[in-house]
């Protein structure tokens, strides 16, 4: 099948659909439910049998993957200007954000015994765990996953050791981008978005190209890595063609030595805007966990603070300080121990804890920003 990933393909043609972002944490680790091979969401059109908008999300959820869906709440409605009806109007689809706790996981899915996972996981640098496939372990049977969001971006996740070469390379990449604008004020404005969106690890170069006065303006501090700015990184590489679902997307301009490991760095494409779906329902989530208690959503029922951390770090992708993190909890009075002990295969019992539900789903989490190192 000749396919890019910019344009439309052989299924689906309806001109509005339904798309739903269903997220959990496996094995501390962030993960989204995909169909097709990892090359799509869960989605389907909008029919007349549908009384909502998220009755229909339900039934293409339950159709294609099997999966009972719990709380959901709509995200965004996006225009596909790629793909049009017989009538010549784009495709209009309504994006729904849900949330799973692992143990409501219809069908885990098992990897095969070849291949690892390129993606280094936590301190250690191991493999992922071996029921979120990577690339290599894809097969034709293996159409419904659960993948991690982090081998679809792998920029976003500061706990990789290998994220500061991967941002550096793409940072050099946009910096030749705001080289070729067409003037010198263009390319002032996109090198302080890129200091904005991709933080510290971007340094300022001055061109050839600019005049004495620009040469001489004083250049922003770069200011911190914020991981709610996941979806503004993703679409300034596409709109910097640095991504095959842009339609400027030429693989051939890219240095030699980068062309064959690309898709390692800017991560795993996927048709129609899917991937912009999933990084958009990743910045509310990471937005809203910092003053809401959607990550109880994700957590089993009951969990050690350290298994609690792990996840909040994962879904962030940024580390915590333990002793302030522990301390803000017991602040916000959100847990109540269980009066039970997890014994790890390694290590001492932890108490296990289990969240206070009459504090409500919509009570403040957080008084401040999470405790970051």
């Amino acid at each position: 099948m000749s396919l890019t990933f910019s344009h439309t393909h052989q299924q689906g043609n309806g001109t509005t659909e339904v798309v739903a972002v269903l997220f959990a944490i496996i094995d501390e680790r962030p993960a989204v439910l995909t169909v097709d091979a990892g090359k799509l969401l869960p989605n389907g059109p909008l029919m007349p049998l549908h009384r909502s908008l998220q009755a229909g999300v339900r039934q293409w959820v339950e159709e294609q993957t099997g999966q009972m869906l719990g709380y959901i709440e709509q995200l965004y409605t996006f225009v596909d200007t790629n793909r049009r009806g017989a009538d010549g109007h784009a495709t209009i689809y309504v994006s729904y954000l849900g949330l799973l706790q692992e143990a409501a996981i219809a069908q885990p899915v098992t990897a095969t015994s070849d291949g690892s996972s390129s993606t280094a996981n936590r301190d250690k640098g191991a493999a992922l765990p071996e029921h979120l496939p990577t690339t290599e372990q894809l097969t034709e049977d293996n159409r419904v996953q659960w993948r991690c969001w982090y081998d679809f971006f792998p920029w976003e996740d500061q706990l990789n050791p290998k994220s500061d070469t991967i941002i550096q390379v793409i940072i050099q990449q946009l910096q030749n981008w705001a080289n070729r604008a067409n003037s010198v004020e263009e390319t002032t404005t996109r090198e302080r978005r890129i200091q904005l969106c991709w933080g510290q690890h971007h340094e300022a170069e001055h061109t050839a190209q600019r005049d004495e006065q620009a040469a001489q303006q004083p250049q922003k501090t770069p200011t911190n890595w914020v991981a709610e700015h996941a979806l503004l990184r993703y679409e300034m590489l596409y709109e910097a063609g640095l991504i095959p679902e842009s339609p400027d997307f030429l693989p051939s301009t890219l240095p030699a030595e980068l062309q064959p490991d690309w898709q390692n760095i800017t991560g795993i494409p996927m048709y129609y805007d899917h991937r912009r779906v999933i990084v958009t329902a990743i910045a509310r989530l990471r937005a809203k966990i910092e003053y809401r208690p959607l990550i109880f959503g994700l957590m089993p029922e009951e969990f050690t603070l350290s298994q609690l951390q792990h996840s909040v770090e994962a879904l962030t992708g940024e580390a915590l300080h333990k002793q302030n993190f522990r301390r803000l909890l017991i602040h916000q009075d959100l847990l109540e121990p269980t009066g039970r002990l997890y014994s790890p295969k390694r290590g001492r019992p932890a108490k296990l804890y289990r969240y206070k539900f009459d504090v409500g789903m919509h009570s403040i989490l957080m008084a401040s920003k999470l405790p970051k190192k």
